[in-house]
């Protein structure tokens, strides 16, 4: 069966977790946690086809759609003799140890068949668990599959088992439903009881709406931004508030391809963009859950930063492959953990410190432990001022002093040095502002003999994430080396279509093959041109960016226009953030 495109999936999210779903099939979900092992791989090419599959026989999936801003996802279904309506969530909710997905239809006119195919196995597909029939604690039938240290517990219609599937077929007429709750829990624990599917579904909507009442968001791309929004959230994990950078990992950047990474960790500079995305529409809370992960990850020896962690702030994210999934679309290897997390990007410390600086510009103070970890955060990058590094693009090949990294990092001493005059912090603001202007004068010197900004100091060639100078106030978006660079940009990295790429893969990252137009980019193009006195050319290409979405309002992190096809780790929050940001510069 071939494997649905990306864009077919839709998200489910508790806030630990997510699950993704397409033509009735859930074909991706990790427990307990973003990064944990998956318990449904046949998005990666599993060759037990582990899954969950509840979907009216020659059912045609006609429409769906997402309540309100939650992720309680509505199906329309129409049959040959009947229509119907599936709903699927993950409930939200203060439960801990256990991660719950219900599931349900309803025949909505004349009759329908529902097909049900339930395969399970744990660690990625290599685990296949051991299933029997037993009683919860509240003595209900259910379907109880134990491995190691998880469970999954099945209430609902009963199934009956097949060659390790358990399988059911069910008529239903106009007005009948059925409900399935897949429960997982520790296998030390008793068995767990049922979750009333309505109740859930209500305090799920209560406490989106509740969130979702702190924000301000108005002007012509309002539903965009709220959905982007409601994204960032579901990938945030509610018990900490490290926000992962997607749902997935190993989702090519071009089919058959060897670029597939786990992005199921939280960057530093996601979390920092996120703080920023949140304070500029008023969810300070929110913004200050995100400062309060980002403080505790980094906190420690300074020389031990790294450039992400774990949901929970785990330093320890080593990559390997695995080497029995046939990746999405045969593209391989699949990869778990990722070996970036080590490497040095001199971008980093400025984004922490531009977020939290624009939350002390909001009002929120700062306490004992949050400015001297910033003056930490400052001695460091003072002490590899220097050094290359590998960049925002996490190259693989050799070290170099990126420009934007630069620029970075005269945001950092930038900040700090604000901070000691506009707050009255104490730190050595002299220090800081002399490092800061010959910073300045260095960059401005070299763009200035070639005429515009390189993407590193030993190369004419220019790449996207030089659109960002203007973003922390480096130049002003019209300045004369600003637009020369665009025009660069839009010479050599727009393709046919319209798209930006974020660089020319000429060998710099170390890695064969090629990849499509990064979303975060094309975006960036557009607060570039709203900024900058092109507004008709900014609304244009922000048409054209939000044209990638799917009917759920999901990006991907790249897109093939050539195949109208989304590619790469899905849903990304990077791209979602940085269609905020485009869409409150046209705003």
């Amino acid at each position: 069966m071939a494997q649905p495109d990306i864009a077919d999936y839709a998200l489910l999210s508790d806030r630990h977790t997510a699950a993704l779903i397409a033509h009735g099939s859930v074909d991706w979900l990790c427990v307990p946690r973003f990064d944990s092992a998956a318990v449904f791989s046949r998005l990666l090419g599993d060759t037990a086809g582990s899954r969950w599959l509840i979907a009216p026989r020659q059912g045609h999936l006609e429409n769906r759609s997402y309540r309100s801003s939650s992720f309680v996802l509505d199906s329309r279904w129409r049959t040959p003799s009947g229509t119907a309506i599936a709903t699927d969530l993950m409930p939200l909710g203060p439960v801990r140890d256990r991660i719950d997905l219900i599931r349900m239809i309803t025949c909505t006119s004349g009759e329908i068949d529902v097909e049900v195919e339930l395969i399970m196995r744990f660690g990625y597909g290599t685990v296949v668990p051991w299933i029997r029939q037993t009683v919860d604690t509240a003595n209900d039938a259910v379907l109880y599959a134990q491995a190691g240290p998880d469970s999954m517990t099945l209430h609902g219609p009963a199934l009956r088992s097949r060659d390790f599937t358990h399988v059911g077929d069910f008529h239903l007429s106009e007005g009948d439903s059925l409900a399935w709750t897949l429960t997982w829990s520790p296998s030390h624990l008793p068995v767990p009881t049922a979750v009333d599917s309505s109740e859930a579904i209500l305090t799920t909507l209560r406490e989106v709406d509740h969130w979702h009442a702190e924000l301000n968001v108005g002007g012509p791309y309002a539903e965009a931004v709220t959905r982007s929004i409601s994204v960032l959230h579901a990938l945030t994990l509610r018990d900490t508030g490290g926000i992962v950078a997607a749902a997935t990992t190993s989702l090519p950047e071009s089919i058959g391809g060897e670029r597939n990474w786990d992005y199921r960790y939280c960057w530093l500079r996601d979390s920092a963009m996120t703080i920023s995305a949140l304070a500029s529409h008023g969810h300070y809370r929110a913004a200050e859950s995100w400062r309060q992960w980002l403080l505790r990850a980094v906190a420690g020896d300074p020389d031990d930063l790294q450039i992400m962690y774990g949901v929970g702030g785990e330093r320890e994210l080593n990559e390997r492959e695995l080497s029995h999934l046939d990746g999405y679309r045969g593209s391989k290897p699949v990869r778990v953990g990722n070996a970036a997390s080590t490497q040095h990007q001199a971008d980093v410390i400025g984004e922490v410190m531009l977020a939290l600086s624009g939350l002390r510009n909001a009002g929120l103070r700062e306490d004992e432990f949050s400015w001297p970890l910033q003056t930490s955060l400052l001695t460091l990058l003072m002490e590899r001022l220097d050094w290359p590094d590998n960049g925002i693009w996490e190259i693989r090949g050799a070290p170099r002093r990126f420009t934007q990294g630069r620029v970075m990092i005269w945001a950092a001493l930038d900040a700090g040095v604000r901070a000691v005059r506009v707050h009255g912090l104490p730190g050595d603001e002299k220090l800081w502002r002399e490092t800061r202007d010959r910073l300045k004068t260095e960059i401005l010197s070299r763009a200035s003999q070639i005429g515009y900004f390189p993407q590193h100091d030993d190369t004419a060639e220019v790449d996207a994430s030089l659109l960002r100078i203007p973003q922390v106030g480096f130049v002003d978006y019209d300045h004369p080396l600003m637009l020369a660079t665009v025009a660069r940009i839009e010479r050599d990295l727009i393709d046919q279509y319209g798209f930006v790429r974020r660089y020319r893969t000429t060998g710099i990252d170390g890695l064969p093959g090629d990849e499509g137009a990064f979303l975060m980019c094309t975006f960036w193009l557009v607060e570039q041109y709203a900024r900058s006195g092109r507004a008709d050319d900014g609304a244009r290409l922000m048409e054209k960016a939000l044209s990638t979405r799917n009917e759920l309002g999901l990006l991907a992190e790249e897109y093939d226009p050539a195949k109208r096809s989304l590619l790469g780790n899905y849903p990304q929050a990077f791209s979602h953030l940085a269609l905020i940001r485009a869409a409150d510069a046209l705003s």
